[in-house]
């Protein structure tokens, strides 16, 4: 049975006013309820228990039937211990992994060409050929190395036989044709090499070809079989409208669905609710075991959906129903805060932001730093905002009032003059009290604005820390950036690889709470005009 029952009473819970926002969203306590009866199920099953310690998505869906029961279904992201059909959970949109399937049988199509070609490439003829190709290249380039000094050797002689005697016409003659032939010599080695490694490289051509032809048909059948899978991959929303995965992503900037597109929960539990004509109430996503090793999640902590693969179809999914507006493009007014100017002249202006605010305009209506700032000076010139701070973060941060200001701070951020403390609270405690964290990251291109670690594509982040006082279940600790990549802090504080402790109220790598507790207090830097060092901080609100 798919639709299952609260085990907790629920009666006395009202029901949301509208369906979550699933990309930023607070758990309702009915969601929280099922997704501790989905944990207690998963742990009653030991054989998943090493699946499970890999960690894996896992997601809740509140329904109502058509007679009103109220219940829950489960799902997971992807394929979960081998297989995407399990009692407990709803089915996958469409089950690739049907043994009668048609990806199946293309998929064994594609694994026999994959095998061909393991083959080819691992044939004593076509490594022989290589090897032949390699030595002969290699000899080719001694011995016309050693034909080149040789030549030169001789040049040089000649050289200095006619600068030490005097040389009749006869005997120049003699020494230009010595060196003709020698030239010539030359020449004809070259010949012989070229066309030694020429018959080496077509022996190694007609194995690339062979090899090449089979790698063609691969990404020939693989695209066919992607494509395929994407058409049957037919989503409906709450009006009972249909799109498959290729007109769903159509209208992006990409135009492919990206691989996975469709697996992933919220998606399987909508499309079960919207078969069974079942009203959803409410949705939550909540991560179970190990982090991966780029991302990150922590065990048991809820989680928006992913925006590269889920945001375009739960666009097309949730049309019909009434969603929770975006509340980061909602809050048109931070009541009650605005900046708070630390430092003012007539070049430039340091001021408190407060969290909540963004550094620069969104997509909405939000209002921010820029925007009151270009209230106020409205005279000012040139970009006016230096850097910026993550919207929930709070702390200092420089207004440029002419273009050439701003450039000159700019210069001193770009050459590490400024210096920046950040104070934060973490959930946990970090292993050592003071040290230094270097986690290169880049963007998560299916999940922006999320970052993640590559060691081999990132870009240097490196980040000094002193933890400043242990309370009972949570830390104080003093972030000292030394280069400024987007989410640098909070990442570097959740990452395993790093502190392994998210800042509390983090939800994009943590826990959702009243406000991200990061807020930059100090900044030193010079002066752009007198040259003076200017040292400015404000007051930590927690």
């Amino acid at each position: 049975m798919k639709l299952h029952a609260f085990q907790t009473p629920v009666a006395d819970i009202p029901l949301p006013e509208r369906f979550t926002y699933p990309f930023c969203y607070t758990p309702h306590p009915l969601c929280v309820i099922a997704a501790d009866e989905l944990r207690k199920y998963l742990d009653s099953h030991e054989e998943w228990k090493e699946e499970l310690d890999k960690g894996k998505m896992f997601g809740v869906l509140i329904v109502q039937t058509q007679n009103g029961k109220l219940g829950y279904l489960a799902a997971f992201s992807g394929i979960f211990a081998g297989d995407n059909q399990h009692a407990f959970f709803v089915p996958p949109v469409y089950d690739i992994l049907h043994p009668q399937g048609f990806f199946k049988t293309e998929e064994e199509q594609i694994s026999a060409i994959n095998r061909r070609i393991q083959e080819l490439e691992t044939s004593i003829q076509y490594t022989d050929s290589l090897h032949v190709l390699s030595e002969t290249t290699r000899l080719a380039s001694e011995a016309l190395q050693r034909a080149k000094t040789f030549l030169l050797q001789e040049k040089n002689r000649r050289k200095a036989y006619r600068e030490e005697n005097t040389v009749d016409a006869e005997t120049n003659a003699g020494l230009v044709r010595e060196s003709q032939h020698q030239k010539a010599e030359y020449k004809r080695m070259q010949s012989k090499w070229r066309k030694e490694i020429f018959t080496a490289q077509r022996e190694v051509d007609k194995w690339n070809v062979r090899i090449e032809k089979l790698k063609k048909e691969r990404k020939q059948r693989s695209a066919h079989l992607q494509r395929k899978i994407f058409r049957h991959f037919e989503l409906l929303n709450a009006r009972g409208e249909v799109k498959n995965l290729e007109e769903i992503f159509e209208g992006t900037v990409h135009k492919i669905p990206p691989g996975g597109a469709g697996e992933c929960a919220a998606p399987k539990l909508l499309q079960y609710a919207y078969l069974n004509r079942w009203k959803p109430i409410a949705m939550a996503e909540f991560w179970w075991g190990a982090s991966p090793k780029d991302e990150i999640r922590h065990h048991g902590y809820y989680y928006p959906a992913c925006k590269g693969k889920c945001e375009p179809i739960l666009r097309h999914m949730l049309q019909g129903l009434r969603v929770d507006e975006n509340p980061l493009e909602h809050a048109k007014e931070i009541k009650g805060k605005e900046p708070e100017i630390l430092y003012e002249d007539e070049w430039m202006v340091v001021v408190n932001k407060p969290a909540g605010m963004l550094s620069v305009p969104g997509k909405g209506e939000t209002v921010s730093l820029f925007s009151w700032a270009m209230k106020r000076y409205p005279t000012a010139d040139g970009p006016l905002m230096v850097h910026r701070l993550d919207m929930a973060t709070s702390g200092i941060m420089l207004i440029a009032k002419h273009k050439e200001i701003h450039r000159k701070l700019q210069i001193q951020f770009q050459s590490h003059i400024i210096r920046k403390t950040y104070i934060a609270l973490l959930s946990g405690f970090p292993q050592v009290d003071e040290g230094t964290i270097s986690l290169p990251l880049r963007p998560d291109f299916l999940d922006r604005p999320r970052q993640v670690v590559d060691e081999l594509n990132g870009k240097p982040a490196i980040t000094r820390f002193q933890v400043l006082k242990r309370y009972s279940n949570h830390t104080r600790i003093a972030f000292y950036p030394l280069t400024g990549r987007t989410h640098q802090l909070r990442v570097h504080a959740a990452h395993p690889s790093g502190l392994h402790c998210p800042i509390l109220g983090d939800e994009l790598y943590g826990q959702k709470g009243d406000r991200l507790f990061l807020h930059a207090q100090s900044i030193e830097f010079t002066h752009p005009i007198n040259g003076e060092r200017m040292y400015l901080n404000c007051n930590t609100p927690f």
